[in-house]
């Protein structure tokens, strides 16, 4: 695929990946809302566990995104051989990584929750949902390899039918073992964490299948074996390791936030997991197009077209802000129409319950979706220690604001999820600066 600076060219590259980005959310999305008709306390649960796994999640994908940064580099360069030899290294590093994740969760996790949940019931929830969801890490992140190489080279069409695939097996197992049905016993959130894990199992073989008979990709020679791979994995690693920073930052920095919800009562977890569910739903035009403009940047970069960057991320921008509000509007005006189908009972409590936070979360939506693409678009840009110095800086403020509104002085939710949105202020403005300056113009790796 030739780049260009087109609508059309962001849009076929990043509505792809948006519709895989998609998958985890909708994961997300289907787990709380089976569970939240099994009973409270398995859904309050999942709030604060879902923030968790997200963490163990982002390690891989922060990985995988600096392995796509430095395969869209090569790529852009026509050096096909060596963005084959970049996926390989990634392929050996993730997996690696994975074992040793593995061994944490099983391992490692209940000592973990102890410190941070201080209902015992929630805590028992956590470690039920963690012990079978450990086993699906080695094929999500095998499976951000694909996803990583196929966006690299710009071609993400089969992103789609895998994220597909995904939903589907999620959504039909979740059914199954969450309540019972089809002669299992009702399981819960244990039955919610399988679900998940035997659908990414099922998305990884037939990505594999796929990749095995794609002719496509024979110019790539990713079967072909081209010794050891030490220096793509520690040129990937420094590369990298300062999105996985960001990326733990971040959705830390969020556990955190759920953590100090949950010491202040059940009731407010439950309503603070129903808008976290609703936000990682509205915002998956965001992570598209951010994942887009990763591909996109460090393309024209190795194309040598850098005065492009700038008016390619402000037009990824504005189709991130058209498409987030197109979406988020509707369901911050008609919650009860939109979310009664998911969160609604005999009663729409929680969703009442919920509705005067709508508005901030719109507002968070919007400062989220000018922040992220130009955050990312820095990230393209292969600047990875600057973005973490960006990032660390704001993530510091926002748990500082956190402890200071919750657990000092507890002002109510709104004051409580104001402070994402000081947040990706202050990321889109120093982002902004930083990439009007020609620092990263001379970059190479």
């Amino acid at each position: 695929m030739e780049l260009n600076t087109s609508y059309k060219q962001i849009l076929s590259l990043s509505v792809p990946i948006m519709l895989g980005s998609a998958a985890q959310n909708i994961i997300v999305l289907s787990d709380n809302v089976f569970l939240y008709h099994y009973n409270s306390v398995d859904f309050a649960a999942a709030g604060l566990v879902g923030v968790f796994y997200l963490i163990i999640s982002s390690i891989g994908y922060g990985f995988s995104r600096g392995g796509q940064i430095i395969i869209a580099r090569r790529y852009g360069e026509k050096n096909f051989t060596g963005a084959g030899k970049e996926f390989q290294a990634l392929v050996l590093f993730e997996l690696l990584l994975a074992v040793v994740l593995f061994l944490f969760l099983r391992f490692g996790s209940h000592g973990f929750f102890e410190i941070f949940v201080k209902d015992p019931h929630i805590l028992e929830k956590c470690i039920e949902y963690i012990i079978p969801r450990s086993w699906g890490v080695f094929f999500s992140y095998i499976g951000l390899c694909f996803i990583a190489f196929y966006t690299g080279i710009a071609d993400t069409k089969f992103i789609v039918y895998d994220t597909f695939v995904l939903i589907v097996v999620n959504l039909v197992l979740n059914y199954v073992l969450v309540f019972g049905k089809f002669g299992f016993e009702p399981m819960g959130i244990a039955g919610s964490a399988t679900a998940s894990t035997i659908a990414e199992i099922v998305a990884f073989v037939v990505f594999a299948v796929y990749m095995l008979f794609d002719k496509s990709n024979r110019k790539y020679r990713l079967f072909t074996l081209n010794g050891p791979a030490i220096k793509e994995i520690v040129n990937m690693f420094k590369i990298s390791i300062p999105i996985v920073f960001q990326s733990i930052l971040s959705i830390g920095s969020w556990f955190l936030f759920f953590s100090f919800i949950e010491n202040i009562g059940r009731q407010e977890l439950e309503i603070s997991n129903l808008l976290r569910t609703v936000y990682l739903i509205l915002s998956i035009p965001c992570w598209g197009y951010s994942t887009g403009i990763n591909t996109l940047v460090s393309g024209f970069i190795g194309h040598k077209k850098r005065q492009a960057v700038i008016p390619l991320i402000i037009k990824t921008t504005k189709l991130n802000l058209a498409t987030t509000l197109l979406i988020s509007i509707p369901v911050v005006l008609f919650p009860e129409f939109f979310l009664y189908p998911l969160f609604g009972k005999e009663d729409m409590s929680l969703i009442m319950l919920s509705k005067p936070y709508l508005p901030m979360l719109l507002l968070i939506l919007t400062v989220f979706g000018i922040g992220g693409i130009f955050f990312n678009g820095l990230i393209g840009t292969g600047h990875t220690q600057t973005a973490l110095r960006i990032q660390t800086i704001f993530t510091v403020f926002y748990i500082v604001c956190s402890y200071v509104l919750i657990k000092m002085y507890y002002f109510g939710l709104n004051w409580a999820w104001s402070i994402e949105v000081f947040y990706w202020v202050g990321i889109a403005i120093m982002s902004y600066m930083y990439l009007r300056t020609n620092k990263w113009h001379f970059l190479k790796f």
